[in-house]
């Protein structure tokens, strides 16, 4: 078996969440369970790190691993979905499982799994719990792939929980209500385990507040206690933003999103809880300033070219397009292109209201059996005043809006993870 028959296998004989939606998810930790047995519980190994969070997990997630590779520690990271390879959701120091190591496990373990009908995300949770323990890792970050309460990465026993913010998402497995939502992301609150919560609101306080005191769990809320004094944008060839904080120092961080303030606000205040010696100062500024070096994270208000201006953000939600929208608009630009496309479970009315109106779009459909067909997207740009054409794929509108640009043009790629993904993959420039 090669590699491509190896992942082809996985995401053609499991059911796969990215790809068919709500058939793949399954609420329950019975198969997850059963695999866990079967390895011999891998995830005791090893020290672990729990994040969940509407927005923001991945980065926050991300940026941890960095800060805790460059303490000293061997870090694994789980996070998910990839953008462009598989082995992106397993890394060991940044470092991608290896494909053999993915082919060797499917060949090896399927005679045991198949009669389990796993869905892809627990199997591949199964296989990053082993891949941990056989690396020998000091510590891992395990992002949750969704909620928390039923996901399969919540059979670990972490020293600290974060959940970075609530919004609506995912609200046919979650729930319809703000409230519903926090309760299903604070099931990853563990008993006498401190969590770090980011962000709150009226509705998700109190559900946090309930559940930490029903678990006895120190609970830490990041935004009674801010770190972040200040948050520039750099517009040199560094990008990112330059912090200055209360207790960490000034700093640079590579990631330049306007949300990765609050993201970097959580951060702070889990290395506070966390209270590792081994963190130093030094180490974080480091981790701060190299994430995508180090983890190889990619996707988040990353720049792809400068003249024109073309950045990419996998920013998929009303929370997201919060901040994404007004920080697209403050970008001075002779005219603003927007590739833009969005899967069906979003709420893609709600994000249109937010988009600017004065952009030329380039409407694209993302190669997910789930993404929503370029020309209905179309349709619905028009009935929010949105104008623009259908270029069916993401290649044919990024390289239809690279024709029409000017040096001095803006063209901003999202909607959806995978927008991004599809454009990640094709040759830019």
């Amino acid at each position: 078996m090669t590699y491509q028959e190896c992942v082809g296998y996985l995401f053609n004989s499991t059911p796969v969440f990215e790809h068919v939606g709500a058939s793949a998810y399954k609420a329950g930790l019975e198969n997850t369970l059963a695999l866990d047995e079967h390895f011999g519980h891998p995830h005791r190994a090893y020290r672990t790190i729990h994040v969940a969070g509407t927005n923001g997990k991945g980065s926050c997630s991300h940026t941890l691993a960095s800060i805790l590779q460059q303490a000293g520690y061997r870090v694994g990271l789980y996070t998910s979905p990839h953008l462009v390879d598989f082995r992106e959701r397993i890394r060991v120091n940044g470092k991608p499982i290896s494909k053999q190591r993915v082919i060797d496990f499917v060949e090896s373990e399927r005679h045991f799994f198949e009669p389990l009908h796993p869905s892809f995300f627990e199997l591949t949770t199964a296989l990053a719990f082993l891949y941990f323990k056989e690396q020998k890792v000091d510590i891992a970050v395990i992002e949750v792939g969704l909620g928390g309460r039923l996901d399969c990465t919540n059979i670990i026993r972490p020293e600290l929980s974060i959940i970075t913010n609530i919004s609506f998402d995912h609200t046919q497995f979650l729930g319809n209500t703000l409230a519903k939502i926090a309760g299903e992301k604070a099931g990853i609150i563990k008993p006498h385990t401190p969590v770090v919560i980011g962000e709150t609101c009226a509705e998700t306080r109190p559900v946090f507040e309930a559940k930490a005191k029903a678990e006895s769990a120190p609970v830490t809320f990041a935004e009674d206690q801010p770190e972040v004094i200040s948050s520039v944008p750099c517009h040199d060839a560094k990008c990112g933003r330059n912090y200055i904080t209360h207790d960490f120092g000034s700093f640079h961080g590579e990631l330049g999103g306007d949300y990765q303030t609050k993201n970097t606000n959580t951060i702070l205040c889990a290395l506070r809880e966390l209270n590792d010696p081994h963190i130093t100062l030094d180490s974080i500024h480091k981790g701060f300033s190299t994430v995508s070096e180090t983890t190889g994270l990619t996707g988040r208000w990353q720049i792809i070219n400068q003249r024109p201006l073309v950045i990419c953000d996998t920013g998929h939600n009303v929370g997201g397009w919060q901040y994404l929208a007004a920080q697209i608009k403050s970008i001075p630009c002779k005219q603003l292109r927007m590739v833009f496309g969005m899967v069906d479970d979003k709420d893609i009315s709600s994000v249109m209201m937010l988009l600017p109106k004065d952009a030329k779009y380039y409407w694209a459909q993302a190669t997910s059996r789930r993404a929503i067909p370029a020309s209905q997207v179309k349709n619905l740009g028009y009935q929010h005043q949105l104008q623009g054409d259908d270029y069916g794929s993401v290649a044919n509108a990024f390289r239809q809006a690279m024709a029409d640009a000017s040096e001095d043009d803006f063209i901003f790629v999202g909607g959806s993870s995978y927008i991004v993904a599809d454009f990640l993959s094709i040759n830019h420039f």
